[in-house]
């Protein structure tokens, strides 16, 4: 018999997909795991049908972290920390939003998967953070770059140091994560989410994160010019011409997007 798939993918509607951690109950983040994620992210982000992506795991995890088993096995530290790179930058990468939709535990490497996201939905119930440092080793898959960028150095600093688990209320209090609701609305509203931004100007919306992400890795400078070239490169979208002409002629707020 074959085994299951390690990622499913689900259509819903205006051209969201929700995919799906499948190693259930917490998902560990093996090798054969994060190889689908980047296959699975890189399928998406070139497919011109997919507006908006959400992701989610199981209703204990949206992953518990790295698969401990193999690191203990393996002393590829290299090796290791390409294959995590490989899957969060390529989903980092899709020009859509993406909102990781979090149930249970996101920990270490699963705290990472949602940090590659660009919006977080947590359950109230929801305990996320880096405990990398209680197995003596430090987070290796975005946890010293993309969480000090989204919640600042000192509390970055604090959170890997301590290895603590953070509560959803101040996760959200130290923005973490962006919505806090009822476990069992956590996917309902990242989908709702997700398609609020679908219906819209998604090839725009793909520029402007470019153009966000880039201007964090640089100088202002560095990041103006990033914008200036996403704001010429918009232009040319049959979303830009639609929503001019529309403005012109009905007014703000009545243009009806393709996403092209």
């Amino acid at each position: 018999m074959m085994s299951d798939p390690l990622v499913l993918v689900e259509e819903h509607a205006d051209g969201v997909r929700l995919v799906r951690l499948n190693r259930p109950p917490l998902n560990p983040l093996s090798a054969a795991l994060l190889a689908e994620i980047a296959r699975v992210a890189g399928e998406l982000g070139a497919d011109p049908a997919v507006r908006a992506v959400v992701v989610a795991g199981s209703d204990r995890a949206l992953a518990a972290g790295a698969d401990i088993e193999e690191l203990g096995r393996s002393d590829d530290a290299r090796g290791i920390a390409a294959g995590f790179r490989a899957a969060f930058d390529t989903l980092a990468a899709v020009p859509r939003p993406v909102i990781a939709a979090i149930r249970g535990f996101a920990l270490g490497g699963g705290l990472e998967l949602a940090l590659a996201c660009d919006l977080r939905v947590a359950a109230d119930a929801a305990r996320l953070g880096q405990p990398e440092i209680l197995l003596g080793i430090i987070p290796g898959a975005g946890g010293t770059q993309r969480l000090a960028r989204l919640i600042g150095p000192a509390r970055a600093k604090e959170l890997v140091w301590s290895g603590r688990q953070v509560r959803a209320d101040e996760a959200h209090a130290i923005g973490l994560v962006d919505r806090v609701v009822p476990a069992e609305e956590v996917e309902s509203n990242a989908l709702e989410w997700a398609t609020s931004f679908a219906t819209g100007a998604v090839v725009a919306m793909g520029l402007a994160k470019r153009a966000i992400d880039a201007g964090l890795d640089g100088s202002l400078a560095d990041g103006l010019d990033a914008e200036v070239a996403a704001f010429v490169e918009v232009f040319e979208t049959e979303d830009a011409a639609t929503g001019i002409r529309s403005f012109l002629e009905h007014g703000p707020g009545k243009a009806r997007f393709r996403g092209r």
